[in-house]
């Protein structure tokens, strides 16, 4: 059983920047792919970002939906069991509900995934 907990939303005015964190409790984290996605109002949940982890210290792959593609850095510290998600200059499309989500086989749907946070709002405004 994976929990999952994300911090660091919050309102931004456009152009700005927000990190986003996710606390997970799990053994074996690094065997984890995690992932972020967002829900606006009225839409499907969308992917956002996702990291895997290929073994050694510095070794991972990383994936960009292309809205965020330039903007968004997903990164993620296996020794505090803890993902994160750097976003700047953020566009009021940008706002949504943040989920981190959790998954041994990864994907990019949110089908692709066993475990999900609770979710942070992100608002920016225009």
């Amino acid at each position: 059983q994976v929990q999952l907990v994300e911090s660091g939303g919050g309102l931004v005015q456009a152009g700005g920047s927000l990190r986003l964190s996710c606390a997970a409790s799990a053994r074996k984290f690094n065997s984890y792919i995690m992932a972020w996605f967002r829900q606006a109002p009225g839409k499907e949940r969308e992917f956002v970002a996702r990291i895997d982890w290929n073994g050694g210290s510095t070794y991972y792959t990383d994936y960009y939906a292309d809205s965020v593609k330039g903007r968004f850095t997903i990164s993620r510290d296996n020794a505090k069991n803890t993902v994160y998600l750097q976003m700047n200059s953020l566009k009021p499309e940008d706002t949504a509900v943040y989920y981190c989500a959790a998954s041994r086989l990864g994907g990019f749907g949110y089908n692709d995934y066993d475990y999900w946070g609770q979710g942070t709002q992100v608002t920016v405004s225009s």
